[in-house]
């Protein structure tokens, strides 16, 4: 990098670090009144005790240059490893301290699963910016609503859906650093009782290479780049004025180059294929709704290395819920949902099914109370019965100030590997689970000029499953978390100004140790970001992005060491500017402006300075 490039780069995030923005953890401004369907009930935010966050449609647009992984770990309290990486690595979401498969990710509503992994999370590189319209995410345990695995938190992506009537067709085509192009075209529209939504994403990048060249070693490394394709399509049709159908079909396919691991070039890659289709379908009548969700998913990773595996797995999920309203203060949620998960590569194919029947109570607008009571029973086929329950009460003192907090119990459930697996596995094991505590404020100043939101949580998990050589698949006794998160937010005119702070500690079982320790991988205690960001011109939008993340931990599985990482910092920075009444836009993205030199995952590199480019379009 160049003294002048240098210059203009660190002069351009200056100059934006005085300005405010609203492309950040979330926009928690004028979100009062903002309707949050990850909850099943429809409920605005001023009636839930649960934290929720809203990545809007307009955040987004101005997202274009980053991935999804990136704009998550964006959020408080969420660390996406792997995020600042090379783009094609894996990344493992962890939503306040917890695990990587502790997180649920709802597309639409709907479940999204992988049987095929160890850990059965959801793969956030399948999905594109922009084929999102906007996200909501939920911290805190959600297995009452949403069952297994709901007990960090719940991302729910809302795709884009038909547009007004007539047809728009609408794209981006970006370049930048490391000879990555994207590009999405898509056409949207309506007539009378029929909207569609049909877009494509192509994806490519040379990236760097995955693993860190150790030191003293003179060998280059070879680059580890990717390409994908993904489709998305969905319709709604409204067969009368009480009854719609929305079916939809997704498809991804990725080639992804990889190395052997820490500090270990290679040239593997594998392939990812992923489709997933289904339908929602709503009945809607006058104190009242019925709801039917049904997803088919089907996840294959061909992994092409020295030792060659497939893995292989289907989903099917049925998901039917009846909403009613007993009077004005008091609505009624009941449901049933059922899961069959199959591994359909290796010798025994295994399979499994839960069955869950669910329940809430939601009392809202009580005075000045609301309430959430719910419970969940689950039958699993092999493990038996287990429950999980939630009790979210909030309390508005004054139209600005607002008290919330939650008791719930959430669970993960054994994967088919643990299960049925040719290592170490063990059918006896139970579920996890976990006892979750959460309680916090909300004041709202000015018409929600000025936000600020603190909440502190804990979380006990019982029953962890580990992997405990030579015995295999084991549940093992406990494993805490604590911690807290504030968030300020300002506008003042064309300003904006987002922020937050995030603390966690905990202890966990890890693999360096063979033991629980105190402290976890990869999360740091101590984690800061403040974005801001001003509509300079009517046509002119310009932003800046600050992040800091304190020391962690990792383990170094070349010495079978654990090790301290240091803090580091990234700062970003965006500028878009708006043509054509508005309908197409020019934007620029630069990320790590500093160049920062740091390790986010001990053996593999971290991206230095990088941008992207590009015009994205919306034509009717």
């Amino acid at each position: 990098m160049n003294k002048k490039r240098i210059l203009i780069a660190a002069g351009l995030g200056f100059a934006q670090l005085t300005l405010s923005q609203s492309a950040t953890a979330q926009d928690s401004l004028k979100l009062k009144d903002v309707v949050i369907s990850a909850t099943k009930n429809n409920q605005k935010q001023s009636q839930t005790g649960k934290v929720v966050s809203i990545i809007s449609r307009e955040t987004l647009d101005r997202s274009h240059g980053k991935s999804l992984p990136e704009l998550i770990s964006e959020q408080a309290g969420i660390i996406v490893a792997g995020s600042s990486s090379n783009p094609g690595q894996n990344k493992s979401v962890f939503f306040r301290g917890a695990g990587s498969a502790y997180a649920v990710v709802l597309i639409d509503g709907i479940v999204q699963n992988d049987p095929s992994g160890n850990g059965g999370a959801f793969d956030l590189r399948l999905f594109s910016i922009d084929q999102i319209d906007h996200i909501e995410i939920l911290r805190g345990g959600q297995s009452t609503i949403y069952g297994s695995d709901a007990i960090g938190g719940v991302i729910n992506i809302i795709t884009k859906k038909g547009g007004p009537k007539g047809n728009t067709i609408y794209g981006v085509a970006s370049a930048g650093s490391y000879e990555t192009y994207k590009g999405t075209i898509g056409l949207n529209g309506a007539v009378d009782g029929f909207s569609y939504n049909i877009n494509y994403t192509h994806n490519k990048t040379d990236g760097i290479s995955e693993a860190a060249n150790p030191v003293g070693n003179t060998a280059v490394f070879d680059k580890d780049g990717f390409k994908s394709d993904g489709v998305n399509a969905n319709f709604g049709i409204q067969l009368d004025k009480h009854f719609s159908v929305n079916p939809f079909v997704r498809y991804f396919h990725g080639n992804y180059n990889f190395d052997g691991g820490s500090f270990t070039d290679a040239a593997n890659y594998s392939i990812l294929k992923n489709v997933a289709a289904g339908t929602n379908a709503k009945y809607e009548f006058n104190t009242g709704k019925v709801t039917l969700n049904y997803s088919y998913e089907s996840t294959l990773n061909d992994s092409r290395t020295s030792f060659p595996s497939v893995g292989q797995g289907k989903i099917s999920l049925i998901d039917l819920f009846y909403n009613q309203k007993l009077g004005s203060k008091l609505d009624l949620l009941v449901g049933i949902d059922n899961r069959v998960m199959k591994l359909t590569s290796g010798v025994n194919r295994p399979e499994t099914n839960i069955f869950a029947a669910y329940g809430s109570l939601f009392l809202h607008d009580l005075s000045v109370f609301n309430l959430e009571v719910g419970g969940r029973y689950n039958k699993h086929e092999q493990y038996g019965e287990n429950y999980t329950y939630t009790i979210s009460p909030s309390i508005n003192i004054i139209k600005e100030v607002k008290l919330f907090g939650t008791i719930s119990t959430a669970f993960k459930i054994p994967t088919l590997s643990m299960l049925f697996g040719q290592f170490g596995a063990n059918l006896a094991l139970k579920p996890e689970k976990s006892q979750n505590y959460e309680a916090g404020v909300n004041f709202n100043f000015a018409d929600e000029k000025f936000t600020l939101r603190v909440a502190g949580f804990k979380r006990d998990l019982t029953d962890a499953i580990i992997y405990a050589y030579p015995a295999g698949y084991i549940n093992q006794i406990s494993q805490k978390t604590k911690g807290f998160e504030v968030e300020p937010a300002v506008k003042i005119g064309v300003f904006n100004i987002n922020g937050y702070y995030a603390y966690v500690e905990g202890n966990e079982f890890n693999f360096v140790d063979n033991a629980i320790a105190d402290y976890l991988f990869r999360r740091p205690k101590h984690t800061f970001g403040l974005t801001a960001g001003v509509q300079a011109t009517e046509n002119l939008y310009v932003s800046a992005n600050y992040r800091y993340f304190g020391n962690r931990t990792d383990g170094n599985f070349s010495t079978y060491q654990v090790e301290t990482l240091p803090a580091y910092k990234l700062l970003n920075a965006y500028a878009e500017y708006a043509l054509a009444k508005k309908r197409v836009k020019i934007f620029f993205d630069a990320k790590n402006i500093l160049n920062e030199k740091y390790t986010e995952i001990i053996g593999y590199n971290s991206l230095g300075f990088n941008f992207n480019t590009g015009v994205s379009f919306n034509i009717r």
